[in-house]
């Protein structure tokens, strides 16, 4: 049987357990992933990013998307496009930034995405789709997994049909799939017997994705789906201890206190990435994460979840600990 604590094989990159941190646009950054690592993810993806980008992009937006911390490996770094002459070179790219496998990005429903012949719009354009894989294990020399959804609307199977013909064709290492039809985003309930049929069609490990929004949900659809591991995404923002709690490494939930540590942790890593007034204004939608699992009220609620500067949230840290420590002493 299998376990969410085993080992696995992802082309030749060997994965510790079958937990993994999804690709989270906007915010999969180098320290979100470096976080879930610390608390036992087994691997971690970036953020969606352009290849289009990398290639033509300029050096501040290149060195923070390509930016990998020593301590996150292994980590696959997500990119998205339609051009296979620049997915090759920005592939390349990414290997030379220290990057452990390449995740392609065919299952994204935002229009603009879309709109330029990537993300969910390549389901209907299969032939560029292997085409686009190709080029990434050819121009990286690195595992090569592919994000895909069932199709564009309900009723659609062309992204179960292109997850076949991308492993026997394009060679690919692995699938990542979010059995929810691109029209529905992440709305509905996802179909894991798709995933189960998936997962027996093809011989390539299959890693699944979407409605995995607590520890009870991860273990049913793991079970149920067969898949080879699951991916964290919306239910691990704000709650990096669920990667423990589903590898049997931690008990309950954490106290007030553990949490405002961490997020003293994010606010030093963000500042570290981004600078301190660039971080106070990105964080603005990290903290309302947090100050949900400490149940806080108003008044301590809003002066945390408004906060405009690094400073301020700190503020709001310190009283939220010191108000804590009176009511312990109470």
């Amino acid at each position: 049987m299998r376990a969410l604590t085993d080992s696995w094989q992802l082309g030749d990159v060997r994965v510790a357990n079958r937990v993994l941190l999804a690709p989270l646009a906007g915010i999969g950054n180098w320290f979100v992933r470096l976080q879930a690592r610390r608390y036992g993810a087994g691997l971690v993806f970036s953020e969606m990013v352009s290849s289009f980008g990398i290639v033509y992009g300029n050096r501040r937006t290149i060195r923070e998307f390509l930016r990998i911390h020593a301590d996150e490996h292994p980590v696959a770094m997500q990119l998205f496009g339609h051009d296979p002459e620049v997915m090759r070179e920005a592939v390349a790219r990414v290997a030379a930034a220290g990057a452990d496998a390449i995740d392609l990005n065919m299952g994204c429903p935002v229009r603009k995405v879309c709109k330029s012949g990537a993300g969910a719009a390549l389901l209907e354009d299969p032939d560029r789709a292997v085409a686009l894989a190709k080029a990434a294990r050819e121009g990286s020399g690195l595992p090569v997994t592919v994000k895909l959804r069932p199709g564009q609307r309900p009723g659609e199977r062309s992204g179960v049909e292109l997850a076949r013909r991308l492993a026997d064709e394009a060679g690919v290492d692995g699938i990542a799939f979010h059995p929810r039809h691109a029209s529905r985003q992440h709305a509905g309930q996802p179909d894991y017997a798709m995933v189960a049929e998936l997962v027996d069609s093809i011989d390539v490990p299959v890693m699944l994705s979407g409605g995995l929004r607590s520890d009870e949900l991860v273990r049913e659809a793991f079970e149920r789906s067969g898949a080879d591991a699951v991916m964290l995404a919306r239910g691990s923002l704000g709650d990096p201890w669920r990667f423990e709690r589903l590898l049997g490494r931690r008990v309950g939930e954490p106290g007030t206190e553990e949490i405002t540590e961490e997020l003293e942790w994010v606010i030093a890593r963000c500042e570290e990435h981004l600078g301190v007034e660039r971080a106070g204004r990105y964080l603005r939608k990290f903290y309302p994460w947090y100050a949900r699992r400490m149940r806080l009220r108003a008044p301590l609620d809003q002066a945390l979840v408004t906060a405009p500067t690094t400073v301020e949230a700190r503020g709001a840290l310190a009283e939220i600990g010191r108000r804590e420590t009176l009511s312990a002493a109470a």
